[in-house]
C-alpha cells in the first residue's frame, strides 16, 4: 500500500439505507477544510469502482472586476462609481 500524505486521508465508511437509497456521511474534516455547509454542492466523479468527491468553489468577484468586463459603450449611470456599498460588495 502506498504512503498516505497528510492531505490524503483514507477512511472506512459504512453505507446505510435511507428509503430506497444508500447513504454515507461526509467527514467533518472535509467539511471544515472546504467550507461546506448544508446545501453546498459537490461534484462526484465515477470511474469503475472509484468515486471521487470534489468540493465546488464559488468564484469571488469584486465590483472593479465586474465593471471592467462591461462592454464598451454600454449605458451607464452618472455617479455609479461613487455610490456607497449597500450589501456585501467588495471595493
Amino acid at each position: 500500500m502506498s504512503k498516505v500524505t497528510e492531505l490524503e486521508k483514507m477512511m472506512l465508511q459504512t453505507l446505510r439505507k435511507i428509503g430506497t437509497s444508500l447513504v454515507m456521511t461526509v467527514p467533518k474534516a472535509f467539511i471544515d477544510q472546504n467550507g461546506l455547509e448544508e446545501g453546498s454542492q459537490v461534484e462526484l466523479r465515477l470511474l469503475g469502482s472509484k468515486m471521487t468527491v470534489e468540493a465546488l468553489t464559488r468564484p469571488r468577484y469584486n465590483l472593479a472586476e465586474l465593471m471592467a468586463e462591461m462592454p464598451k459603450g454600454f449605458p451607464s449611470v452618472d455617479g455609479w462609481d461613487e455610490m456607497p456599498a449597500v450589501s456585501l460588495e467588495n471595493p
